[in-house]
């Protein structure tokens, strides 16, 4: 399997730093369990954090430290597990109690299904599953926008995106994606702020599948 889009370098150290909303935490915990490059990205910033802490001076703790640990841990936050077999990287199995067959999928129309992931509020992540040349109509996005492919793969004007593939989308991109010929395409996407459809009828649609 050879991946050709990927996170920024910048969302790499994010992720290993514990900088991410827990739903782009996951998207980018489950690109990196398919991507080699990318896993190696992140122990490098790991191995680099460990020694910049071996290495710091020590310093006074304020008050509130034990507190602001204690619920740092609380957070939610997806594991970064090796490779496993199956089409849903590891990261995801809490999340659906599983692997695909375990996925409670909902129709939002088209034929496309959608099983919402159960994240903190920041961000949302849900899996879509779109039948081979389907298309997402037209929109653009009021915030970011990261899409996995998990299986089969989709094409906008910008690429062509298959398993393992990361796009990044942000409010300076509009696009059609459409589902490949071939299987089924099932994408992770994670969301911080509203798609905006440019159709009237997506717009109605929108309102009940939270999109």
């Amino acid at each position: 399997m050879t991946i050709k889009h990927h996170p920024q370098e910048a969302t790499l150290l994010a992720y290993a730093t514990g900088n991410l909303p827990e739903a782009f935490n996951l998207i980018i915990a489950a690109h990196v369990s398919l991507c080699d490059d990318c896993r190696a990205v992140v122990e490098s910033c790991d191995a680099v954090g460990g020694s910049l802490l071996e290495s710091a001076a020590d310093v006074a703790m304020c008050a509130e430290s034990l507190e602001r640990t204690m619920a740092a841990l609380d957070t939610p936050q997806a594991p970064r597990p090796p490779r496993t077999p199956g089409i849903l990287p590891a990261p995801l199995h809490p999340y659906v109690g599983g692997d695909l067959d375990a996925v409670k999928w909902r129709p939002v129309g088209m034929g496309v299904k959608q099983a919402i992931l159960p994240t903190s509020s920041e961000a949302s992540a849900r899996l879509l599953r779109i039948p081979a040349g389907v298309a997402i109509p037209d929109h653009s996005h009021e915030g970011n926008e990261l899409t996995l492919v998990l299986q089969g793969a989709f094409a906008d004007e910008g690429d062509h995106f298959a398993r393992g593939d990361l796009e990044v989308a942000d409010s300076d991109v509009t696009h059609t994606p459409v589902a490949a010929p071939g299987a089924d395409c099932i994408c992770l996407a994670v969301t911080d702020a509203p798609l905006t459809f440019k159709g009237w009828l997506p717009r109605v649609v929108q309102r009940f599948v939270g999109i």
